[in-house]
């Protein structure tokens, strides 16, 4: 895989594209969240090499759980 983070601009292209596996989806996102893309003097942020602009590791967290749980949105049922 090489860099796909740089297609996407937010973790949510990621998890709602629908031409991607789950593991792909999950693969990417771990990119995102790992270290490596840590932000420096901004722990809560992270910015993969080639990506436009750096995001919060909340949001790439709510996008990986969104991966596993895509019923959970709103309008869902409990």
């Amino acid at each position: 895989m090489s860099q796909p983070f740089s297609r996407y601009l937010h973790p949510f292209d990621v998890a709602h594209n629908p031409s991607l596996e789950p593991e792909v989806k999950r693969a990417i996102l771990a990119s995102w969240a790992s270290d490596r893309s840590a932000v420096r003097d901004h722990p809560g942020l992270r910015q993969p090499p080639g990506a436009r602009r750096a995001v919060p590791i909340d949001d790439i967290l709510a996008a990986m759980h969104a991966i596993d749980r895509p019923a959970e949105g709103p309008g869902a049922s409990p």
